[in-house]
């Protein structure tokens, strides 16, 4: 049996991402969850945004005494680096803003877990060169951002480069990418059908799980000296039902039908599936992002 090694990370930020300002996958979805990865007995890595980690500090506590890390997410799941795919209203930081903004982030969500926070995830795995140079001069150990879908070039952590953050250099901070089936042909031209993401919810465990294979099977032929790393990422809020729309503000914002389809009890049992058939096809090890880092 072939040996794994899995990071699963949650994204904490307010439900369905940047389109609400409501937190009830955090006050829900955090519990069920903890449920879970107890239940299965893995630690992972929760990222909180500042917001989320100001607003709600118990949940910060409650997560750390179930064993699991707490990283930081940005301070309102901003985007921090390089946009990818454009989003009307979303626009990126000034390369020269992130690193205070990347500072107040981790300070917030420092004071309210009590914690070093040594791990980060760019919302919507939005990276930049300007982003690594800032977290590793603040002594993080790990980022979990690399969008393997869309750039596809490094398929195990590696440290990046000062100069360009997609690229091998001398880095303290290591970077994870995000698991992405890159043995496909994508359709898409960002690459997003390739990603892991949301497919355990819309199409199923069993899917999610084929994918993995493919993709073992693909860093296996590459360097077999290597233990395959698959980094996932969820979020509270997948874990609750949703309507289709949410009205706030002075309008109403209506998600494409999958960011919403099957969330809750029918996301928790599909990744709970995700999970034993892990373990079931693989001799994995479940890992914190702070314990990757150490390990390389």
């Amino acid at each position: 049996m072939n040996k794994i090694q899995v990071v699963i990370g949650i994204d904490v930020e307010t439900d369905v991402g940047s389109w609400t300002p409501y937190y009830r996958g955090v006050e829900e979805g955090i519990p069920a969850l903890l449920g879970l990865f107890k239940k299965q007995d893995i630690k992972t890595t929760f990222f909180f945004t500042g917001e989320s980690a100001d607003k709600y500090p118990a949940k910060t506590r409650e997560v750390l005494k179930a064993g699991h890390e707490i990283g930081c997410h940005s301070l309102y799941h901003e985007t921090i680096g390089d946009e990818i795919f454009p989003i009307p209203g979303v626009k990126p930081l000034l390369p020269e803003e992130v690193p205070f903004r990347l500072k107040r982030a981790t300070e917030v969500v420092a004071k309210a877990s009590g914690v070093k926070i040594l791990s980060f995830r760019a919302p919507r795995l939005w990276g930049s060169t300007a982003m690594i140079n800032a977290l590793e001069d603040l002594g993080y150990l790990a980022d979990a951002s690399y969008p393997l879908f869309h750039y596809r070039k490094q398929l195990f952590p590696y440290h990046p480069s000062r100069d360009n953050w997609l690229e091998k250099g001398r880095s303290k901070i290591l970077e994870i990418p995000c698991f992405a089936d890159v043995t496909r042909k994508s359709k898409d031209r960002y690459g997003r059908d390739l990603d892991q993401w949301p497919v355990f919810r819309t199409e199923g465990a069993e899917t999610l799980l084929k994918m993995v294979d493919n993709f073992a099977g693909h860093l296996n032929r590459k360097d077999k000296n290597k233990t395959p790393v698959l980094c996932f990422y969820f979020h509270p809020w997948e874990f609750i039902s949703l309507p289709k729309k949410f009205h706030f503000g002075e309008g109403t914002a209506i998600p494409d039908p999958f960011i919403v389809k099957n969330c809750g009890q029918k996301a928790l049992k599909e990744l709970e599936r995700l999970i034993t058939g892990l373990k079931k096809s693989y001799r994995t090890d479940f890992l914190t992002c702070r314990q990757l880092a150490a390990l390389q």
